[in-house]
């Protein structure tokens, strides 16, 4: 019968249907599974024993069950009614058995509830699936279905309980696909039993370690967070950078030393020798002004570099009086060995005096920072005014010189 004219044609229909209308999303109600359903639906059909005429109208249901889901996706069952109602009339099919068609897509609706043998032939088709051995693969395609539809996300413990649920609700109404599909339904029940618990074990472990985890991270948390521990991460990132910070200005300094003094040299060996003669007379001034700025820069870039040291002497009652830093070396590089052995023991037993040294070392740092830093910007704010202006000083004297009938 499923060769007939009729029936292609109908294929042909619902084919370019889903073909032409039918979202992306649904990779479970689409024309594979419509023609799963046409197929077990053709094998109960006969099984059961039903007329020609009864098998027709089981069959056209069959094809037009899902086609509802071009249209909508929740309460497909009336859209795929609609459709059928419309296909059917216009070809001419009795009111009569349209009625049947709609009867049956009706029953498919879930929880079914078929009223007739022809409304419990289609609902045994429409989940036939349930007794086949491929039940998780298109059950994996279902949710994947739902998931895009439906924004309906499980997690697999709950995908497996609504499974195991549906089992326990279903029944197949017919006595051939009883039959034949319920040992299959079982298997494929148990199956499901059986992932559920291994999940729900594995949860279980998985919530057992995170705990154990969580404890820990706790732990690890609190001693990574122990006030000691972060005064001492503070002051050893705090002293770095500020180290970093001096040499830093120690390697500016030098570099404008090294200009400044690349500079005063050729202009000694280049425009000094010219100052003797009368007629470079217009140099004199922008000359000597250039290295007053180029000795200037020099100097202040010596004293931002230019070392301090300190006494390097302390007695025992400045460190029992907490009065000395020993953790800079100004102050113990002239003191005996046993004697600052002696006050490193005392301070390292000190919890108080050793951050207070601490503090001192990373004060006066700051300070000699300040004073470097200072130094330096105004040896670069000379070196660059002073440029700029010698420039300009040559060029003023270059150009009086040529207004005045001089040889350049």
């Amino acid at each position: 019968m499923l060769e007939n004219d009729f029936f292609i044609e109908v294929k042909s229909f619902v084919s370019n249907l889903f073909k032409d209308k039918l979202a992306v999303q649904v990779v479970y109600h689409n024309f594979d599974h419509t023609l799963h359903v046409v197929n077990a639906a053709n094998e109960i059909a006969i099984a059961e024993n039903i007329s020609e005429s009864d098998k027709e109208i089981i069959l056209v249901a069959a094809w037009f069950h899902d086609t509802g889901f071009v249209e909508s996706y929740k309460n497909h069952e009336d859209e795929s009614k609609k459709i059928a109602d419309t296909y059917l009339t216009k070809i001419g099919f009795s009111k009569e058995k349209i009625a049947k068609v709609l009867s049956c897509i009706d029953a498919t609706k879930m929880p079914q509830k078929p009223k007739n043998k022809l409304d419990k032939i289609l609902c045994d088709a429409d989940l036939f699936h349930l007794g086949s051995e491929d039940f998780s693969k298109r059950s994996s395609l279902l949710r994947t279905e739902w998931e895009a539809l439906y924004d309906k996300h499980l997690t697999d413990a709950e995908w497996l309980e609504d499974n195991q649920k549906f089992f326990v609700d279903h029944k197949y109404f017919t006595d051939y696909t009883y039959q034949k599909l319920n040992k299959q339904k079982t298997a494929n029940w148990l199956k499901t039993q059986r992932d559920l618990q291994k999940l729900t074990v594995k949860k279980e472990e998985q919530v057992i370690k995170d705990k154990l985890r969580a404890e820990e991270v706790e732990r690890k948390k609190l001693k990574e967070t122990r006030p000691d521990r972060g005064i001492e991460t503070m002051y050893r990132v705090t002293l770095k950078n500020h180290i970093k910070l001096s040499d830093i200005a120690d390697t500016k300094a030098n570099i404008l030393l090294s200009v400044s003094a690349i500079i005063l040299s050729i202009a000694l060996s280049t425009l000094f020798p010219k100052l003797d003669k009368a007629d470079n007379y217009y140099l004199i001034y922008p000359t000597l002004f250039f290295l007053l700025t180029t000795l200037t820069t020099m100097v202040f870039s010596i004293l931002s570099t230019r070392p301090k040291v300190t006494s390097g002497k302390f007695t025992s009652e400045d460190v029992k009086n907490k009065k000395v830093n020993l953790l800079f070396f100004g102050n113990f590089h002239k003191m005996p060995l046993e004697e600052f052995q002696d006050g490193m023991h005392q301070i390292m037993n000190d919890r108080d005096y050793l951050y207070k040294s601490l503090m001192k070392d990373l004060y006066f740092l700051g300070i000699v920072l300040d004073k470097k830093y200072k130094i330096l910007r105004i040896a670069y704010n000379v070196f660059m005014t002073g440029i700029i202006l010698s420039v300009i000083s040559f060029v003023f004297a270059f150009w009086m010189m040529q207004n005045s009938g001089g040889i350049v």
